[in-house]
């Protein structure tokens, strides 16, 4: 597979051949499987303290009293230590021990990966996520490494409308809502798209592009099925420089 690549002025200066996994089959299957078991493992583990409702020291007064043989505060007639009463211990509360880890085969982690970098390079997996992608630009889209002298925000911006996917920007400002439901109080009130994804090198920076509404940068070390198909869908509209695609064979482990 050739690829165009383009200048940090918006020109295609010459083609690459991309790398074989780039033609690789797209696994849904596996790239939903593999997000699944990421996103769970990511849970705070959270519970009620294993001694809630045990620490008082209850008394059966015994039969004859007229009242349930069931342990009761000294001196009063409220209940301690078992569940089915006032002031006892929680049933079935969660517990904070509890093992949230989900487990998934390493070669079908690895293989999810690789799938979810082929997606980048489906035109019909990019539009279906609603990005907009010129068809004059060849997918992925391959820059070469002068694009990392953009250090300005706002040049970034101009590199991005030059190729002809800036409404990308517009689409995730755009976008942005506030979230139904009880997440408004939690530290996470507003929902927006998911944009463009940056991949760079480990000589590289291109923090210039983070600031962009949507935008996320990454090594090519730190590539993971969250940041490749995030909620499990693949097709994320990327973005590799010339370098970063010589050094690709690093997601193979």
């Amino acid at each position: 597979m050739k690829c165009n690549v383009y200048s940090n002025d918006g020109k295609v200066t010459g083609e690459i051949d991309l790398p074989g996994l780039f033609g690789e089959p797209v696994r849904k299957d596996l790239i939903k499987r593999a997000f699944r078991a990421i996103s769970l493992s990511k849970r705070q583990p959270y519970g009620s303290s294993p001694f809630a409702g045990m620490r008082r020291v209850g008394q059966n007064v015994g039969a004859n009293h007229g009242i349930a043989r069931l342990p009761r505060v000294a001196g009063g007639s409220r209940g301690v230590i078992l569940a089915s009463m006032v002031g006892g211990r929680s049933a079935h509360s969660p517990r904070s021990n509890k093992n949230l880890y989900v487990k998934i085969n390493k070669k079908e982690r690895v293989l999810a990966r690789r799938s979810a970098l082929s997606s980048t390079a489906s035109r019909e997996l990019v539009n279906s996520r609603g990005h907009s992608v010129p068809e004059e630009l060849t997918l992925p889209v391959v820059v070469d490494n002068s694009v990392d002298r953009i250090k300005k925000t706002k040049d970034a911006l101009v590199f991005l409308e030059t190729i002809g996917i800036g409404g990308e920007i517009a689409r995730a400002k755009e976008g942005k809502k506030v979230r139904a439901g009880r997440g408004k109080m939690r530290g996470r009130r507003y929902k927006k798209p998911v944009g463009i994804l940056l991949v760079e090198s480990k000589e590289e920076d291109l923090s210039a592009f983070r600031g962009l509404p949507g935008v996320e940068v990454s090594k090519v070390s730190a590539l993971s099925i969250s940041k490749l198909a995030p909620g499990g869908n693949p097709g994320r509209l990327t973005i590799f420089t010339r370098s970063a695609i010589n050094s690709i064979e690093e997601v193979k482990r």
